[in-house]
């Protein structure tokens, strides 16, 4: 045995005896994806809930979300959701009751790797502790929050997840700035995440009260790769393009942003008569049928894969 390789098994020897380990790494996946409420009207034009929900938990699934935050989601189509994917939990109230009732901002995480430790939600107004409208705002906006432990290696973070006023101007950038009063108050010293819809594309004041602030970057604009042929509201029309990103993921400096995505998967459905499809140069033996592409929501959700280096 030489010299070299001598070195390098009393190294190992050594660890094991002291249980000490080397430098370990946190990586996962976190996103954003506003799921659409489920209603009559959606369900009449073929994009009822019943359709896509199979299409999301698979979607989730194959793209390996790890933790995600929703907008949107109804109890019954969280629920739904949950039992479609049984790996996962999610924490959230009602913004209309702080109960059950009316959409949630819920945050879905995998359960075999995460530990949630604490969690709860507050509404985007001057009485965050309570059911209620804030400033310009023309419905209640609620933030639910979880603080959570990557099992693996111990690391821990703050995970938000909001739902913006869609016409309130004041409301969403007061909105933006509670929030980050909200991370300080709940664990300053905490790497964060905030993820959500946040009704403005990355050229309004409230996204600049996020960005500008120091404590969160865009995790679009710091990522080492970026993947995004289209903005992320698409109206269930995947003929539609913008260059406007109106659901976000913000991360404070901990984390490095290895890879973005808006991920713009779509699904088939039959058309009516289901005929047969005029192609080109295509094979005899194969049959290709007249279908229609759909869309899983009417937002694309954003996806990114994180990295933090964490010393046990």
């Amino acid at each position: 045995m030489n010299y070299k390789n001598s070195i390098g098994i009393l190294s190992v020897i050594i660890i094991l005896l002291c249980g000490c380990q080397p430098d370990k790494k946190t990586i996962f996946t976190a996103a954003s994806y506003n799921l659409r409420n489920a209603n009559s009207a959606d369900s009449l034009q073929g994009d009822g809930w019943g359709n896509r929900c199979p299409i999301i938990a698979r979607l989730v699934q194959f793209h390996e979300f790890d933790i995600f935050g929703t907008q949107e989601g109804l109890r019954h189509q969280l629920d739904s959701l949950k039992t479609s994917l049984p790996k996962y939990d999610y924490i959230g109230v009602g913004r209309n009751d702080g109960k059950k009732e009316g959409e949630h901002a819920a945050i879905f995480y995998r359960i075999d790797k995460f530990e949630l430790l604490e969690h709860g939600d507050f509404w985007l107004s001057e009485t965050p502790e309570k059911p209620s409208v804030g400033w310009d705002a023309v419905l209640p906006r609620i933030c639910t929050w979880g603080h959570f432990k990557y099992k693996d290696t111990g690391f821990e973070f703050l995970f938000f997840n909001l739902h913006m006023d869609h016409i309130g101007k004041q409301a969403r950038v007061e909105s933006a700035l509670l929030v980050q009063q909200k991370m300080k108050e709940i664990g300053e010293n905490l790497p964060a995440i905030l993820t959500g819809d946040f009704n403005v594309d990355q050229t309004h004041r409230s996204y600049l009260a996020l960005t500008e602030s120091g404590i969160l970057r865009d995790a679009f604009e710091v990522a080492d790769l970026r993947y995004a042929t289209n903005g992320t509201f698409n109206g269930f029309d995947s003929d539609n393009y913008t260059e406007s990103r109106i659901d976000h993921v913000f991360v404070t400096p901990t984390f490095h942003i290895l890879k973005y995505g808006v991920l713009t998967d779509s699904y088939r459905r039959m058309k009516e008569g289901n005929q047969k499809a005029s192609v080109k140069d295509c094979p005899e033996e194969i049959s290709i049928r007249s279908y229609e592409s759909r869309i899983p929501s009417d937002h694309f959700p954003v996806m990114v894969k994180l990295e933090v280096c964490d010393k046990n």
